[in-house]
């Protein structure tokens, strides 16, 4: 069992930063797959990137390639989501997500806003 919180969200003005937190407890945590995604009103969940239980790999959606970072922290059970270079359209509630594999997350946090002003 793994539980989720996230941390981090709020406004920003389009072309600034901000960095997303992930805090997990559960002793499966080092060996999850880790996840985000968000969702903006009116659409679907979209996968935002993934990271490997060994941080060796990350994988990204092509609408942040190159924008976005994932990052882990095994030792204080987080995760982090940097955001650089943001744009409106990033605009959405963020959720953090594990498990054992990139295609099977069965562990969701409550999400939080992110609002990116033009």
């Amino acid at each position: 069992q793994v539980q989720l919180v996230e941390s981090g969200g709020g406004l920003v003005q389009a072309g600034g930063s901000l960095r997303l937190s992930c805090a997990a407890s559960g002793h499966t945590f080092r060996s999850a797959v880790m996840g985000w995604f968000r969702q903006a009103p009116g659409k679907e969940r979209e996968f935002v990137g993934r990271i490997s239980w060994s941080a060796f790999s990350t994988y990204y959606g092509d609408s942040v390639k190159g924008r976005f970072t994932i990052s882990r922290d095994n030792a204080k059970n987080t995760v982090y989501l940097q955001m650089n270079s943001l744009k409106p359209e990033d605009t959405a509630v963020y959720y953090c997500a594990a498990g054992s594999s990139s295609s099977d997350y069965a562990f969701w946090g409550q999400g939080t806003q992110v609002t990116v002003s033009s």
